[in-house]
């Protein structure tokens, strides 16, 4: 039997890729180190589409410690090599150092006693966005709440974070609600 749900344009007809849209993207995420997951898978997103990213995550828990900074940030170029050989995960060695460096500039921020949600919700008045489009066409690539976002996460030293990224990444953990206004999504994320 078809999936009769009127979803966001960009969705298509994956069925992975429609489990994520209606239980995961657009959903308030707040807790750090989830925070911090999402910003590294984002990332690694730069080139490529959103669904390549999603198919690999598993792959990309299990290469990078599910994504436990203090391990990640010991990481070496023994790993780093080790990693540049497994096919779950793109294997650019750029991407992978910036999970690395990301990993690194992470600690370093919590350590000096700062909150990382805190942080990055503060770019939206620590609350979601809430859109009204009626599109996809009419939802930006970056705004400037992104843009204010890598700038400061480039300043802590994080990278692969340009302003379309963090517009992507706030999307997808619920800092905009760019579900268009006929998704069925569209109501659920009024938290």
């Amino acid at each position: 039997m078809a999936d009769s749900k009127v979803r966001c344009a960009w969705v298509g007809n994956d069925s992975l890729y429609q489990q994520y849209h209606d239980e995961v993207w657009g959903r308030p995420v707040y807790d750090a180190k989830e925070l911090f997951a999402k910003l590294c898978l984002d990332g690694q997103q730069a080139g490529l589409s959103w669904i390549t990213i999603l198919k690999k995550q598993a792959n990309y828990e299990a290469a990078f410690a599910n994504f436990e900074p203090a391990i990640i940030a010991d990481f070496d170029e023994v790993k780093v090599e080790e990693l540049l050989q497994d096919p779950g995960i793109v294997r650019n060695r750029a991407k992978v150092n910036s999970i690395i460096r990301n990993a690194r500039a992470y600690l370093s921020f919590v350590e000096a006693g700062n909150d990382f949600s805190d942080f990055l919700w503060g770019f939206v008045g620590n609350k979601p966005i809430v859109n009204h489009f009626g599109s996809i066409a009419e939802v930006p690539a970056q705004t400037p709440e992104s843009e204010a976002m890598s700038k400061a996460l480039k300043k802590l030293g994080f990278n692969f974070v340009g302003p379309t990224i963090c517009y992507a990444f706030m999307q997808a953990v619920g800092m905009v609600n760019d579900h268009t206004v006929d998704c069925h999504c569209y109501h659920k994320h009024d938290l």
